[in-house]
């Protein structure tokens, strides 16, 4: 290994993951709008139009370069070892945008107080709980693409990635995306775009998640018919009918299916 593809390799490793931590913290630190650093005075046609288009930037991005054609072609020019980190950065950058950017409005359409508002609030706290366990469950999680990096600097070579259900992808097959639309839609207030943002990000998780079980059948063949057809894609309400708890059904690792890396 050359100082130059060493320091290429650290910088790309530091970058994704302060991209990645720092996009993050800002979405579920800061509301959408709250931050009100850009400020217009858009009419609510504008605001939500406004809204919309950051929003649909983010959905081409995160959906586009997970594609197997993107990463063929991104492939022809980067090695392989780099390419989730980059996914990463590209997502922290525009995720922090929507964030940053994002116009709040008014009226407000929904207030909820006293015992519906703390119920709320225990079902956002809930959601964010069952997140981080589904994330542990992965084992060797690897949302920002740095264990790669990491077995190239140290000389590594990289595992095949195991796929294994257990924890909550016995009951649902995305536990990760069912959490975060239970955090979005436990809101307890609700403005225009608020709405627009609940209905525009549902909607995208369910096409991404539906393109993304096509990926995952491929890959896995049978293994995953078979994981389809006995646990449920978003919302766990056939909880009765589960895998194997431990049970191995493939390879391959990425965002919050029930896949871990080696």
């Amino acid at each position: 290994m050359t100082t130059s593809n060493k320091l290429l390799a650290q910088s790309i490793l530091l970058l994704a993951a302060l991209c990645g931590t720092v996009s993050i913290a800002m979405f579920a630190l800061a509301p959408t709008g709250s931050l009100r650093i850009f400020r217009t005075e858009w009419p609510l046609a504008g605001v939500l139009a406004w809204d919309a288009l950051l929003s649909l930037a983010f959905f081409v991005q995160h959906s586009g370069m997970v594609r197997r054609s993107f990463r063929a072609w991104l492939g022809r020019f980067v090695p392989l070892r780099y390419h989730a980190a980059i996914y990463a950065i590209a997502s922290g950058v525009v995720l922090a945008a929507v964030v940053v950017f994002w116009q709040p409005s008014e009226p407000r359409l929904l207030v909820l107080d006293g015992l519906p508002r703390r119920l709320a609030e225990a079902i956002s706290i809930a959601a964010i709980g069952l997140f981080f366990w589904g994330g542990f469950t992965l084992r060797s999680f690897d949302p920002f693409g740095l264990s790669p990096i990491r077995d190239y600097l140290k000389g590594r070579r990289e595992h095949p990635p195991v796929f294994v259900v257990r924890g909550p992808y016995r009951w649902v097959r995305h536990p990760l995306y069912f959490c975060i639309l239970l955090f979005f839609w436990t809101t307890p207030e609700v403005t225009p775009d608020r709405l627009l943002f609940n209905i525009l990000w549902t909607a995208w998780i369910w096409i991404g998640t539906e393109l993304e079980e096509i990926d995952l059948t491929v890959e896995f063949g049978d293994a995953y018919r078979e994981y389809r057809r006995t646990v449920p894609m978003l919302f766990p309400w056939r909880i009765g009918m589960t895998p194997r708890q431990g049970a191995t059904v493939g390879s391959q690792a990425q965002r919050g299916t029930p896949r871990a890396r080696g």
